[in-house]
């Protein structure tokens, strides 16, 4: 019973971070209904620009996230206005394949500038708290996934708060539910789209600044998040940021429990699996758009 539940609280420990890498996804699809495969090469981004910080500067990568996330914000409204606005009213599979060749194009860009090399950040304030645990109830909880879990949540309820209760966020809701209605009363939907955009990769990137703490940094780091925050994205509903939150915890629990109890090679499986189980009976996600 103890590994069980020391499987759980590993487990939403990262779906915190999940929850994190996979929301900027729930902002674009909620709001423009376009799908963004280049994603995880946004996190693959902020993981080198926290690996570059610390070794260029000696800028720890929890202190690093406010630079990254402020250059990957003008990447992303800068993606937006060259290229996704152009093809926004085209076909879908415009669309899918033009985010498929910034994903090449962004990975590709990463190996000519860094190579392919493994690179690993050392001497940072996670690395040195390694190995120290708080132990409640006979449950072992490590406090550097705690910390990165906390800021994660932190800063996704942040964005819930912006995004549910201030003018700004009604702004983004409105221009969900309605861009025509929504341009009768002043909103203007191209701005609305580009912050989008801004706050996807700013988000995915500083999720990526605090990965980048626990997982090894690479140009080819991005692709498995990707298929993760859909998977995420789809079990929580498509433009739900509450059932985003639910979702990642979910997955971080299956994940978990499964390395437990099977080969790790199950642990995708399981979520997969899980999502379709939970798509025959509720096709829409666990919720609906924000």
């Amino acid at each position: 019973m103890t590994l069980l539940l020391q499987a759980i609280v590993n487990g939403l420990e990262m779906g915190f971070l999940y929850a994190l890498v996979a929301v900027g996804l729930t902002i674009i699809w909620g709001l423009m209904e376009m799908i963004n495969f280049a994603h995880g090469e946004f996190l693959m981004l902020g993981m080198f620009g926290a690996w570059w910080a610390s070794v260029a500067f000696g800028l720890d990568p929890l202190l690093s996230i406010v630079p990254v996330g402020l250059a990957m914000y003008a990447l992303g409204v800068l993606v937006y206005r060259q290229l996704m606005r152009r093809v926004q009213r085209g076909d879908p599979f415009t669309q899918i394949f033009a985010t498929v060749g910034l994903l090449f194009l962004l990975q590709n860009s990463a190996v000519a500038v860094f190579t392919s090399d493994y690179r690993y950040l050392s001497d940072t304030l996670l690395t040195r708290l390694s190995g120290a645990n708080v132990n409640l109830l006979g449950i072992t909880i490590g406090v550097p996934l705690l910390i990165g879990a906390l800021l994660a949540l932190v800063l996704f309820l942040a964005l819930y708060l912006l995004i549910d209760r201030t003018e700004f966020g009604l702004a983004l809701r409105a221009t969900a539910e309605d861009r025509e209605a929504a341009m009768l009363v002043g909103i203007r939907p191209q701005k609305m789209f580009a912050v989008a955009w801004g706050l996807g990769a700013a988000l995915v990137a500083v999720a990526g600044a605090i990965l980048a703490n626990f997982f090894a940094v690479f140009p080819q780091v991005g692709f498995p998040f990707t298929v993760l925050a859909y998977a995420i994205v789809a079990l929580g509903g498509f433009g739900s940021i509450l059932g985003t939150l639910l979702a990642a915890l979910l997955v971080g629990v299956v994940q978990s429990v499964t390395t437990v109890y099977l080969p790790p090679a199950f642990k995708d499986a399981f979520v997969f699996a899980s999502y379709i189980v939970i798509g025959l009976c509720r096709p829409q996600g666990l919720f609906g758009r924000f």
